[in-house]
């Protein structure tokens, strides 16, 4: 059964912009909120939604799903969405507007590029009244060049219902901005705490290295405990914890979960330094091979024997898009994914991306073997960003690479979302 056809089971409501794939739609989903409107303008994407249970319907259509209805999904251009038949009605408004203006593979534009879309998330802030609101993006909005702007758009999300002036620069909105707080806004429900994290998704159980900034805003009337808030967002998982877990014997050893030739366990432990690091109190960083072992009962991933390096979708296994791809290289700049390391980050693309992130170095037979690898498949790359295997992707290698590529990593999202409907059940409970 896909995520969408579970109903949540606590009875707060949602609402996912540039959802994408879904991969933090379906966090959020997980995490007790029901969808009121899923918008997403890439028709591949649409296609994945629809496959995985989500019913399209019309911009116009003001009809409030029931518990139990499918997803509504609402296709095309968000600029072209209206939100005021939801206002009062949502708890969480979430989304990752698109980062090519910002990310190191975008223009570097920032806000001047046409495709950033935070304009359209304060809109949609405005018209909906949400309780809080979840926003990821690239780390890129942290470089110098665009801190200046990124703290204007944490201003925004703060003071969304301060509109800016048609025709003034960001510059003359953000002076505005800088001279608000708290007092000098009337009503309590029209601006927002703001709460700011940068994250390495490796630090919550993802095994990937994906480093981003996630923003949660909660509306100020609702006088959330953001303290608590931020302690239930901490890491609980770290890399000192998986070196240990490496260099230690026991049940708690790396080596107890997976079964490897000795030379293969020599070469890692001789990469790793030599003293044990002290316990830190968290769980181990996942790895590429706990992704393909399976993570949180997932059942084994079969390896892709070299005659079926075919592009032909053979189910091994009974899996799904595990397909054999040929033609991986590796070269300087270029190298591949370390199965005992979590792997590099997803990137939207298929093969041409920079730095080897959809290669895979394999396991050799025999000590002096020359190295073997392979392209990841999409499957396994849909394990790095901790979709569950029933999780259906639509359109060719390439787009489905995509899709996996510009995601929230499912855990990752799943912990804010969390986070978030216990912060939200904080404030009824002490009412």
């Amino acid at each position: 059964m896909s995520d969408q056809e579970q109903e949540p089971k606590h009875g707060r409501t949602g609402v996912e912009l540039f959802a994408g794939g879904g991969g933090l739609a379906m966090a959020v989903h997980r995490a007790g909120f029901r969808p009121l409107l899923v918008n997403e303008y890439a028709p591949r994407a649409c296609q994945t939604l629809e496959a995985n249970g989500a019913k399209p319907r019309a911009k116009d259509d003001e009809t409030i799903p029931q518990p139990g209805d499918p997803w509504p999904l609402v296709a095309g251009d968000v600029r072209e969405v209206r939100f005021r038949h939801l206002e009062g009605k949502v708890d969480v408004l979430a989304g990752g507007p698109p980062c090519q203006p910002f990310s190191l593979g975008g223009v570097h534009k920032g806000d001047e590029d046409e495709r950033n879309m935070f304009p359209q998330m304060f809109r949609a802030i405005r018209e909906i009244r949400p309780k809080a609101v979840i926003c990821e993006n690239v780390r890129g909005l942290l470089r110098p060049s665009f801190k200046p702007y990124f703290d204007y758009i944490q201003r925004e999300l703060a003071f969304p219902f301060v509109e800016r002036r048609t025709g003034a620069s960001w510059q003359e909105h953000d002076a505005i901005l800088s001279g608000l707080d708290d007092q000098k806004v009337g009503d309590p429900s029209e601006h927002y705490r703001v709460v700011m994290t940068p994250v390495n998704a490796a630090d919550y159980g993802v095994p990937q290295i994906r480093n981003r900034v996630i923003m949660v805003a909660f509306r100020s009337d609702l006088n959330v405990d953001v303290d608590a808030f931020k302690k239930a967002v901490e890491p609980q998982f770290s890399e000192s914890a998986l070196i240990r877990s490496m260099l230690i014997d026991g049940p708690d050893s790396y080596w107890q979960r997976h079964s490897v030739a000795p030379h293969i366990r020599e070469a890692v432990l001789n990469r790793l330094p030599g003293t044990i690091p002290l316990d830190d109190g968290k769980r181990p960083w996942r790895t590429l091979r706990d992704a393909i072992a399976g993570i949180d009962g997932a059942t084994p991933l079969p390896p892709i024997p070299d005659e079926l390096l075919d592009r032909q979708e053979h189910k091994l296994g009974g899996f799904t898009d595990h397909i054999g791809w040929p033609g991986a290289r590796i070269y300087q700049g270029h190298t591949p994914n370390e199965l005992d390391r979590p792997a590099k980050t997803v990137k939207a693309g298929v093969h041409g991306v920079p730095g080897g992130e959809s290669v895979m170095l394999l396991d050799s037979k025999h000590p002096t073997d020359d190295p073997k690898y392979r392209y990841m498949t999409v499957r396994e790359t849909a394990r790095v960003m901790t979709f569950p295997d029933d999780w259906k992707l639509e359109g060719p290698r390439g787009e489905k690479m995509r899709q996996l590529g510009n995601a929230v990593p499912v855990l990752l999202g799943q912990v804010f979302a969390k986070a978030v409907a216990k912060a939200l059940d904080d404030v009824e409970c002490a009412r």
